[in-house]
């Protein structure tokens, strides 16, 4: 059978050299080249959605390949996707480099400029590699074969405008749906998630910054499994040591739980460090939630334009969630969306101090009533978002739409009101 191989090359004159040399190999498929990172993850999940078996045995990956640094997208081609070998080639040979790209997740590395023979040997290898992967995939073993979860980032416009409590309760509604959901709190230095749901753990996401290869195992002495069954990655109890998490470690942690679970939930704070910004790039989802006020607004404004200046996010990438509305209030939904040129989030979260002080002040957030209208809101949200699963049967327009407390401006808009 032939192998099917995908270049992932940047460089105009690169590309033509890789894929010449790539059709004289004896019984090779070369499929269209990828020009970037995101374009490479992407054709790989389209591909993962429809089987295991339409995924290409070999990657092959430049070094000049971007944005994404070669080395961190191997890692995420492996995490994401195990059954697909990657060959790395570089002009940097050294044993290090060697190394360093084994520890990624490489399974070969081709040294510049190319040769037919060794490139011809390590796909040979490689391929024969992938082929004994997908056999024991297919006799059942326990190994993810998934597109990759869904993550979705939780931002606040500024401090204490409810983005902590948002990630919570969206994070509760996914795996209440059936789904197996990670909760993750990325407020290194100010993370109260483990106040809200009154747990203490002596593990953090910190425990993790330091490990090149996460594996399912070490991730699972990470995370806390909470009585409701969300997997919890807390902030470290002294803030100082957040800064452990760089933006690469934050990239291997949030490629690992995307591996491991259905939803990812990242809760980044109102205060942006390299880490969260890794995140906010890498999510399917960037949430900023606000309030209707002009202090807040302001704010989100502020991040949202500061995200396109580092490359961050895109302002129409990024989706607003107004929380504390009231129709009494002055700036309603459809302002905040002209204001920061974002997605506004049809589903706005009620202002209800009185029915969540009880629950906030016990460390209970999670026995929140059913009836509470900020929590029909916010598990309203999370079906807007895609994050429950619909059972089989049940409309689409529902998707815990019609819950009382939930509030649609794009209805009302709609219907004149």
């Amino acid at each position: 059978m032939p192998t099917r191989i995908l270049p992932a090359v940047g460089d105009a004159d690169a590309v033509r050299s890789i894929t010449t040399l790539l059709s004289q190999l004896p019984d090779a498929d070369p499929v269209a080249p990828v020009v970037d990172s995101t374009q490479l993850i992407d054709t790989l999940a389209r591909l993962a959605a429809e089987s295991v078996d339409e995924l290409p045995e070999v990657v092959v990956v430049h070094e000049r390949i971007g944005p994404v640094p070669a080395l961190e997208l191997i890692r995420e081609v492996a995490l994401r996707f195990p059954a697909v070998g990657v060959i790395l080639v570089t002009s940097d040979a050294s044993p290090g480099l060697f190394q360093a790209a084994m520890d990624y997740g490489a399974r070969g590395l081709v040294a510049l400029p190319l040769s037919y023979e060794e490139l011809a040997s390590r796909v040979q290898a490689v391929a024969q590699w992938s082929v004994g992967v997908r056999r024991h995939l297919g006799s059942g073993g326990d190994v993810f074969t998934g597109v990759g979860g869904s993550v979705v980032t939780v931002s606040g416009a500024k401090g204490g405008v409810g983005a902590t409590l948002t990630a919570i309760q969206l994070a509760l509604a996914a795996q209440a749906s059936g789904r197996s959901t990670a909760l993750v709190d990325m407020d290194l230095q100010t993370g109260d998630i483990a106040s809200f749901l009154d747990v203490q753990f002596r593990r953090s996401v910190v425990d993790l910054a330091a490990i090149t290869d996460i594996s399912p195992r070490v991730l699972a002495d990470a995370v806390f499994r909470h009585d409701t069954g969300v997997a919890l990655l807390l902030a470290p109890g002294e803030g100082e040591r957040g800064e452990d998490v760089t933006d690469r470690a934050a990239r291997q942690i949030v490629s690992a739980l995307r591996s491991r679970y259905e939803v990812v939930v990242i809760d980044c704070g109102a205060q942006l460090s390299g880490a969260g910004a890794a995140a906010v790039e890498m999510a399917d989802r960037a949430l900023l939630v606000t309030t209707p006020d002009v202090v807040a607004v302001r704010g989100a404004k502020r991040t949202v334009r500061m995200w396109d200046r580092l490359q961050i996010r895109k302002a129409e990438e990024t989706t607003v969630v107004v929380n504390r509305h009231t129709r009494a209030t002055e700036i309603q939904p459809p302002l905040i969306q002209k204001i920061t040129g974002t997605a506004v989030a049809a589903t706005a979260v009620p202002a209800g101090f009185k029915e969540l002080q009880g629950a906030v002040d016990a460390g209970r957030i999670h026995e929140l009533d059913s009836k509470s209208a900020v929590k029909q809101a916010l598990w309203g949200l999370a079906g807007e978002l895609g994050l429950v699963k619909v059972p089989e049967g049940a409309q689409k327009a529902s998707r815990f739409r019609g819950d009382r407390g939930s509030v649609s401006f794009r209805r009302r808009k709609e219907g004149g009101g």
